[in-house]
C-alpha cells in the first residue's frame, strides 16, 4: 500500500492478499481456540485444574481475544477496509509473538525459562516496533482501497 501508484494490478493483488489473510486468520483463530481448550483438558488431567491464570494461559487467551476483535472489525463500517485489517493483523501478530516467545523468556510461570534474573529486551525488537509503526503511518496516507465485500 505504501508504494502503490494506483495501478489496478497492484490493487487487485492487495485485495487478494487481504482475502487470503482473512481466511488464514479465521482458520488460525479456530485452531488457537481449539488448542487452548484442549490444553485446559490436558492441564486438568495433569494438575487437577482447567485454568490457573498462568502467564502462558493468560497470553493465549489475550491472543484469542485480539484475533477475535480483528476478525470482527469488518462488521464496523468505518473499519471495513484492507488497510485497517492489514494493520490490525500485523499488530495482532505481535500478541502471538508475545505468547510464544515473550512469555517463555520474560515472564515467570510454569511455561517460562525466566527463572532468576529476567533477560534484557533485545535492541532489535525496538527497531522492529519503530519500523512497523513507520510503515503503518506511511501507508495510512496512501490507503484509499475499499473492501472487496
Amino acid at each position: 500500500m505504501l508504494r502503490n501508484k494506483k495501478r489496478k494490478q497492484v490493487d487487485q493483488s492487495i485485495l487478494n492478499l487481504h482475502c487470503i489473510n482473512e481466511m488464514a486468520m479465521i482458520l488460525g483463530l479456530a485452531l488457537l481456540t481449539i488448542g487452548n481448550f484442549l490444553g485446559g483438558v490436558w492441564v486438568n488431567e495433569s494438575w487437577g485444574r482447567y485454568w490457573g491464570w498462568d502467564s502462558k494461559e493468560t497470553w493465549a487467551l489475550i491472543s484469542i481475544v485480539v484475533y477475535t476483535i480483528i476478525l470482527h472489525l469488518r462488521f464496523i463500517s468505518i473499519f471495513n477496509n484492507p488497510y485497517v485489517f492489514a494493520t490490525a493483523s500485523v499488530l495482532g501478530f505481535y500478541s502471538i509473538l508475545m505468547t510464544y516467545f515473550g512469555v517463555n523468556f520474560y515472564l515467570s510461570g510454569l511455561h517460562s525459562y525466566a527463572a532468576g534474573d529476567p533477560m534484557s529486551i533485545p535492541k532489535f525488537l525496538y527497531f522492529f516496533v519503530v519500523f512497523t509503526l513507520f510503515f503503518i503511518i506511511g501507508a495510512f496516507f496512501k490507503s484509499k482501497l475499499k473492501s472487496p465485500i
